[in-house]
């Protein structure tokens, strides 16, 4: 248990800074915190709360302290469950010494590890609270870093124009000298002691505690003095320490821009030239579908070319007919049949996948065309190291994806760039879903993109516009749907101790209907000898 020295008698401001794992960015930021004009040294002090950090972190902040000999910094130990637990840790000790001292008015300011601030970042907040100010937020100007896209920074600059713009529309009484800018972000926030104690504290989150902070000052009415005087430059790099964040909100734009395809058409010839894999196409016929004539009318001429090298039309239906000639057609029922009756549309891709012996496997709903095929298979050859793509519609008739998106961003954030995450059109390696267990109902489709993300990173998946004229799947909006899609989401997030698979209760006006969803999953192909499967797990 580290003790902190006792404060200075001139101390006015306690900067905390939360560090974990920063050895090679919290020397600049030490360094611009000693190096503070127009207040001494004596009137603020900085608390670096260490928060499980196993690199030299705090080696770097003792240099910086032997560098320094003016700077009053504290070293104290985090919990290591977060950024925003590591911060309030600081802020509660800032809190009580200020208000030991009697200094109710006294600045609990705080930036990040990551972050430089402006030579008068102190004293500017300073000069706000003696006007009058109790929550003050800086402007957070961005560093260079060649890795990020030059329009991402203009993606941010619009979104914090119009952020700006609410604000000032919600708050017109209090002028636009107090709302100079949008931002009240951990980077740079400050209050003072009074209103830290009068609030409660900051709130114990591991992340996004500074957002949940200013709800909590807009509940008390409590206003944030936003000007352009109190200024920081931070770290645009797209890895954070947390899952949510400017790191991950960088990171996701920057992934949006690169790995969204539009469905433009390749010539057959073109596509052939970039062919290295086989490529297997799967289509999933339920009923006799008029759609599933005209896809595979389309799809078989690219077949005989050599474009791909095997077209699997799995039915449900034994009485499905009127196919081209041909067309390979399997009941799933009789793809591997040592594992039962077929539970569902899961367990009919994993049969498929396991019978299919291409390196790129394409899954299309009927209906989708050659333009689907092109626009999926086109990112897989264009880059090597992508593994999944995932299809999406121009237009996806007015519904919104109320099912998966929550999911996505509670528990997957750097996933929600994906414009439809439940899409049955994708294409995949065939080595990626060999290592991926399959729910066998329709919790797969989120399932996949969970475990492939979480195998391989989100960098090496990729999703592709494929058209706008299917209709949307009406299996989203069903309650068994539903269960199944969030259970298997429970199964990969913290979600999963409490997870109870139980049956779908289903009350109505005439009594308690209950409904048995299949919820288990089939196992990852490359953990079973299957004949069929043998040999093919390279992609």
């Amino acid at each position: 248990m580290r003790v902190i020295a006792e404060p200075e008698p001139n101390l006015r401001v306690c900067v905390v800074v939360p560090a974990r794992n920063e050895e090679d960015l919290v020397g600049r930021c030490l360094q611009a915190l000693a190096d503070q004009r127009l207040i001494s040294s004596e009137e603020y002090e900085v608390i670096l709360v260490l928060d499980g950090c196993t690199d030299e972190t705090e080696s770097r902040a003792r240099e910086a302290k032997i560098r320094n000999p003016q700077l009053r910094l504290h070293l104290l130990d985090g919990p290591a469950e977060g950024a925003g637990h590591a911060r309030r840790v600081g802020m509660e000790a800032a809190c009580a010494r200020l208000l030991g001292m009697g200094r109710g008015k006294g600045l609990i300011a705080s930036t990040d590890a990551d972050t430089v601030v402006a030579p008068d970042w102190v004293a500017a907040q300073l000069g706000c609270v003696d006007r009058g100010a109790r929550a003050i937020g800086g402007r957070i100007e961005l560093g260079d870093d060649e890795n990020l896209p030059t329009d991402i920074v203009g993606w941010r600059a619009e979104r914090g124009k119009q952020r700006q713009a609410d604000l000032l529309s919600e708050s017109r009484k209090e002028g636009p000298r107090y709302l100079e800018h949008w931002q009240f972000s951990g980077a740079s926030l400050a209050l003072t002691a009074e209103v830290y104690e009068e609030i409660g504290g900051l709130e114990p989150h591991a992340a996004l505690e500074d957002e949940n902070l200013e709800r909590i000052l807009r509940q008390r009415s409590i206003s944030i003095e936003r000007p352009l005087s109190v200024t920081v430059t931070t770290s645009a790099r797209l890895v954070g320490r947390a899952r949510h964040g400017l790191a991950r909100d960088l990171a996701l734009a920057t992934w949006f821009r690169t790995n969204t395809y539009k469905a433009d058409d390749f010539e057959a010839k073109e596509i052939l030239a970039r062919k290295k894999h086989s490529v297997g196409v799967v289509l999933v016929a339920q009923e006799d579908d008029l759609a599933l004539r005209h896809t595979l009318e389309e799809i078989l001429p690219y077949e005989r070319s050599g474009l791909l090298d095997e077209v699997l039309v799995v039915c449900t239906d034994a009485s499905i007919s009127g196919l081209p000639p041909g067309t390979d057609v399997r009941r799933a029922e009789d793809l591997a049949p040592d594992f039962g009756p077929v539970r569902g549309y899961g367990d009919i891709l994993w049969r498929a996948t396991s019978t299919v012996k291409s390196e790129v496997l394409l899954f299309l709903e009927p209906g989708m065309g050659v333009a689907s095929i092109s626009a999926l298979i086109r990112p897989l050859l264009e880059r090597e190291e992508l593994v999944l793509v995932k299809g999406f519609r121009s237009q996806l008739d007015g519904h919104p994806d109320i099912v998966a998106r929550p999911l996505i961003n509670l528990y997957r954030p750097e996933l929600a760039g994906f414009v439809e995450p439940l899409s049955r059109s994708f294409a995949a390696r065939r080595s990626l879903l060999a290592t991926l267990p399959f729910p066998v109902g329709d919790g797969v489709s989120l399932s996949l993109l969970f475990d492939a993300a979480e195998q391989v990173g989100v960098d090496m998946l990729a999703q592709a516009k494929v058209g706008g004229d299917q209709p949307c799947n009406p299996f989203i909006y069903s309650s068994e749907a539903a269960y199944a899609i969030q259970a298997a989401a429970a199964n990969r997030t913290q979600m999963q101790g409490d997870l109870v698979p139980g049956p779908l209760f289903l009350p109505t006006s005439d009594g308690l209907e209950t409904r048995r969803v299949p919820l288990e999953e089939r196992p990852p192909l490359a953990s079973l000898n299957l004949p069929a499967y043998a040999g093919q797990t390279s992609g």
